[in-house]
């Protein structure tokens, strides 16, 4: 099969045949037929994180069951299903206690690999998925089955991109109708938790990012209103304004900067909460001004994958998706065929993409 191998950390994927195994015991093996692409691959390729190549990223994908293996039970070969790198064994504390995706076990998989080069190497699963390839193996708990009538590359993007940022809202915060939100950088994250602050009926809702056709997008998404950071140096005061004085009663920070996440904790208004959902460089900090957090009640909480039970998140989204009430298809910018997605992933870091996607 095909794959985009990272041999090099900062330098462009390679397109080259590599072999996989069969699924073993619990896993699950996809013929993939779409795969976003998140801006957590980019960190991943470019070394924001660390970690050892050669890998295959790739963590957003949609595709048809090939094959199982033994004790499978959640899903069967010919099956449409989403891929995600959320995996959970359903038996440890966070599982059993209604929060999957903190799930501590370790896996076979995070141990083994079942990619392999010509040259015979071992190719590590990037970020649990490795889906920028022709196929992966997973284990069954990473996938959802989709109805027949769900388009796969709008599917591909439930995997990640809407999870992560509408769940940061509706699971992680739980926003209240009528509550202010704001949110800091409005790319394919961002504007899902613009969406998932429409769905529960926040308002304002307060798109920040320094580009303008990403604000243009914020309003096309549901928020009702947008700041260029660039061009306004009262960030601040902009934001009490909007919220009758007070500030902001959540802010959710889907980009990974330190710098917008100090930034948030000056939007956060008395009993505000900060939600952090962009994963910044490894070891990043910030200021903590300890006086204002304990004296206004403001808080921090750190949302990894919007807090997603995936099993039950993603057929209502798919719901929501059936009764329009949930952009996927607007999400999508461009598509691309594997051979091209280096070009894919340049057009995103330009800030000229939502979500690129490869189809296989």
């Amino acid at each position: 099969m095909k794959a985009a191998v990272c041999y090099e950390l900062g330098k462009p994927l390679v397109i080259e045949d590599i072999d996989i195994d069969e699924p073993h015991d619990g896993e699950v093996k996809v013929r993939l037929v779409a795969t976003a692409i998140c801006h957590s691959d980019v960190h991943a390729i470019r070394g924001d994180w660390g970690g050892e190549v050669p890998f295959v990223a790739g963590h957003e994908a949609a595709g048809v069951v090939e094959k199982i293996g033994e004790n499978v039970t959640r899903i069967k070969p010919g099956e449409r299903v989403v891929v995600s790198l959320l995996r959970s064994c359903q038996q440890c504390f966070y599982c059993t206690t209604g929060v999957p995706h903190l799930c501590t076990h370790e896996f076979a998989l995070d141990r083994e690999t079942r990619l392999v080069n010509k040259r015979g190497e071992p190719i590590r699963h990037g970020i649990k998925t490795a889906a920028f390839a022709e196929y992966t193996i997973v284990h069954q708990t990473q996938v959802v089955k989709m109805p027949e009538d769900m388009p796969l590359d709008a599917a591909a993007l439930l995997a990640c991109g809407v999870i992560t940022g509408l769940g940061a809202v509706v699971n992680t915060a739980k926003v209240e109708p009528a509550r202010s939100v704001v949110v800091i950088g409005v790319g394919g994250v961002g504007l899902n938790s613009i969406q998932g602050a429409v769905l529960v009926g926040a308002h304002p809702i307060i798109a920040i990012d320094l580009l303008d056709n990403k604000l243009t997008a914020a309003r096309s998404f549901g928020a009702t209103h947008t700041i260029n950071a660039t061009q306004n140096d009262t960030l601040a005061e902009t934001v009490r304004e909007l919220t009758s004085g007070r500030g902001a009663d959540y802010v959710f920070v889907t980009v990974g900067s330190t710098a917008a996440v100090a930034q948030g904790l000056e939007l956060i208004g008395r009993q505000g909460t900060e939600v952090l959902v962009g994963i910044p460089e490894t070891g990043g900090t910030v200021p903590l001004p300890i006086g204002q957090m304990i004296f206004g009640e403001r808080r921090i909480v750190g949302s990894p994958m919007g807090s997603t039970h995936l099993s039950v998140d993603v057929p209502r989204l798919v719901k929501l998706y059936q009764h329009k009430r949930l952009k996927l298809d607007e999400l999508i910018t461009a598509r691309f065929p594997l051979e091209q997605i280096n070009e894919a992933i340049e057009s995103m870091e330009r800030g000229e993409a939502l979500r690129n996607v490869i189809m296989f």
